[in-house]
């Protein structure tokens, strides 16, 4: 059964023109000036006497969810109308994302999904939907990193000396994987593929599980998201041998990025706002102009970046180029580790 959670938006003095001022006035004065001649029309579609819903294909609490609705209570607010959080977790996300491909593209169905959106497109042979093809980018809502941990008592604290002791004991070390197919799971196998190494997966139910084997040493390494593990990191039940991102992450300070040993080496789990395809072009820009307000919003940002998420809220066109690299760039890796759906 799906989950739903309403955000509305305050009553009061907060009513409609008021909030089309606030609007353009978060956007800066040139971004402004560009909606003030199509928001009119736009916000009228979008409402339509009809509530928002964004969708999501993961479970209510994780990450996904939680910028699911940061994100629609900023756009509550900003476009003075209901939205709706609605949980539809499963297939890696596949079944949100078919519900909202099939939906009416009028703007009051969007979807909130996540890398496993563009690695799905080769990971599973036949979808009932194309991750390209039938939806309509809105905005790169957040990256966040992943990071390589590994248990206090593996005998490696950096990558060049992970990469050695890998080289020399093949097929002794191993990696938690807590899903099948996930970013994190890629990561790891990209990493292998790039350094020639032999490191086992050992899958698991979750990402919990696989953290809790993590600590109690059971499994020595895991790519994980930077929020899953960062409290563990701080109190020193794990150690961190090396970032996924390009640079260095305020949250391990002395930390370099895996990239610095391993060149091109860069793994990043997003998410992403989308509609269906065939959404009207100033629907998806004033959907969009919202989303990007909501982000700029010094509050919004200082809450992801304290968690370990790079807020990015790019044009629909920058969002369209970076999924369809983004299929290409995991599709090799996919084909790589062989992985298939469980």
């Amino acid at each position: 059964m799906p989950v739903q959670s309403t955000v509305r938006p305050s009553a009061g003095p907060f009513a409609r023109p008021a909030r089309r001022r606030a609007l353009r006035g978060l956007l800066g004065a040139a971004a402004g000036l560009a909606l003030l001649g199509q928001s009119p029309m736009a916000l009228a579609q979008i409402a339509g006497g009809k509530p928002i819903r964004i969708v999501v294909g993961a479970p209510a609490g994780g990450t996904t969810d939680t910028l699911a609705r940061t994100i629609g209570q900023e756009m509550a607010r900003l476009l003075d109308q209901t939205v709706v959080v609605e949980n539809r977790p499963g297939a890696g996300g596949n079944i949100a994302a078919d519900l909202v491909a099939k939906s009416a593209p009028d703007g009051t169905t969007l979807l909130m999904s996540f890398t496993s959106h563009t690695i799905n497109a080769t990971l599973y042979k036949k979808l009932p939907f194309d991750p390209i093809q039938d939806f309509t980018p809105i905005t790169l809502v957040a990256t966040v990193p992943s990071v390589l941990v590994a248990n206090p008592g593996l005998p490696a604290n950096n990558i060049p000396e992970l990469i050695q002791l890998a080289r020399s004991k093949p097929g002794k070390l191993n990696f938690a994987v807590g899903s099948v197919g996930s970013s994190v799971h890629l990561a790891g196998d990209m990493f292998k593929m790039m350094t020639g190494t032999y490191i086992v997966n050992i899958p698991y139910k979750g990402t919990a599980p696989a953290i809790t084997d993590l600590l109690s040493g059971h499994v020595e390494l895991m790519f994980a998201s930077t929020i899953n593990v960062l409290p563990h990191v701080k109190a020193g039940k794990l150690k961190v041998l090396g970032v996924a991102s390009a640079a260095p992450l305020p949250q391990f300070p002395g930390v370099a990025p895996i990239g610095a040993t391993v060149k091109g080496f860069e793994s990043s789990a997003w998410f992403g706002l989308f509609g269906p395809a065939g959404l009207p072009p100033e629907t998806a820009q004033a959907l969009y102009q919202a989303a990007r307000a909501g982000l700029d919003t010094p509050a919004v940002r200082k809450r992801l970046e304290t968690d370990g998420a790079q807020p990015v809220g790019n044009s629909p066109e920058a969002f369209a180029a970076f999924v369809r690299n983004d299929v290409k760039r995991w599709a090799r890796v996919v084909k790589y580790s062989g992985a298939s759906p469980e």
